[in-house]
């Protein structure tokens, strides 16, 4: 299925104008209808470029039929400027069956490989992708944590501003994912202080001015959440995300995406562990259902207006 089918567009006039007026477009993972429906419901609210992000994990939980059906129920139309797209493909397969669904988006992760192994990966998706006017994004350097079975690193390695011209030059993609102490999961940071690399961003953004950069694992995973969940059972220690100023910062100096998972299971979890504890008679799940997409949706204008800076932004005109 071609994705403009799905009212979807791909990331490119997305990035041109986040590139072009200082603003990253969010990236929210999704992989139910909850949170699909609490994206969408955000962007439109907070007039916000969005991407939906569904990871190999998230589409094999959903099925694709399931996912594709979902999408074709929201209605989305190209005015909206939603894409949607494959987190952190693994290999060549899984990027090609996600573009013959009708993603608009996808991300070859062969980070894990060697440079030339990596640029060999990425080069045969982008051909494959470009194709089809689909963008892709890749990755240089490694995050560690946890997101699920498929998205996990014991270590991180930053990105090497020294491999990135060659990267580009050999791969032609479209955006790229740059590891610069962000992390997966909501163990980010031992210490409240600890600042992202930001000699690294700036070194990269000097060498690829036009390209798009790449934020993953980058949830602030807020302490009211945190608190909420603990107060209603649950034993969430340590957690701590990445600064909203430090990323606001980034937003400044071409990180055009930044990925949110994290804030969104912590909303819905807070949510639906409040409500049963408040109604513990209640076992309707539409009930607490509905007050998790409340809060999800909450979360998402939230980090759309205080820290990606993309609300009112789906008019591209110059401001």
């Amino acid at each position: 299925m071609k994705y403009t089918e799905l009212g979807l567009i791909n990331t490119n006039e997305l990035f041109a104008d986040a590139l072009n007026r200082h603003y990253a477009v969010p990236a929210f993972n999704i992989y139910n209808m909850e949170t699909l429906d609490a994206v969408i419901n955000a962007a439109r609210i907070a007039n916000s470029p969005v991407i939906i992000a569904v990871s190999e994990s998230a589409l094999k939980y959903m099925t694709s039929d399931m996912l594709i059906g979902m999408i074709r129920g929201a209605k989305i139309t190209p005015d909206d400027k939603i894409a949607l797209h494959l987190d952190h493909g693994r290999n060549f397969d899984i990027c090609r069956h996600a573009i013959e669904i009708g993603f608009s988006s996808v991300m070859i992760d062969a980070s894990q490989l060697s440079l030339n192994d990596n640029i060999a990966t990425t080069k045969q998706v982008v051909e494959f992708a470009h194709k089809h006017n689909i963008s892709v994004e890749a990755e240089l350097g490694t995050l560690s944590g946890i997101e699920d079975e498929h998205t996990f690193g014991t270590i991180s390695t930053y990105t090497n501003p020294d491999d990135v011209e060659k990267f580009v030059s050999a791969t032609n993609i479209d955006s790229l994912a740059i590891a610069i102490g962000t992390s997966h999961g909501a163990y980010k940071r031992k210490h409240d202080d600890e600042e992202l690399q930001f000699n690294i961003l700036a070194d990269i953004a000097i060498r690829i001015p036009k390209l798009p950069l790449v934020l993953h694992g980058a949830s602030n995973i807020p302490q009211k959440l945190i608190s909420t969940i603990n107060e209603f059972g649950g034993k969430i220690s340590g957690a701590r995300g990445i600064d909203e100023n430090q990323l606001r910062r980034a937003t400044k100096m071409n990180i055009c995406k930044i990925n949110v998972d994290s804030d969104l299971r912590l909303a819905f979890t807070a949510a639906v562990r409040k409500s049963l504890h408040d109604t513990p008679e209640n076992f309707n799940p539409r009930d607490f259902l509905s007050l998790a997409r409340t809060a999800m949706t909450q979360t998402c204008i939230d980090e759309i207006k205080f820290i990606m800076g993309s609300d009112n932004k789906t008019n591209t005109s110059a401001e």
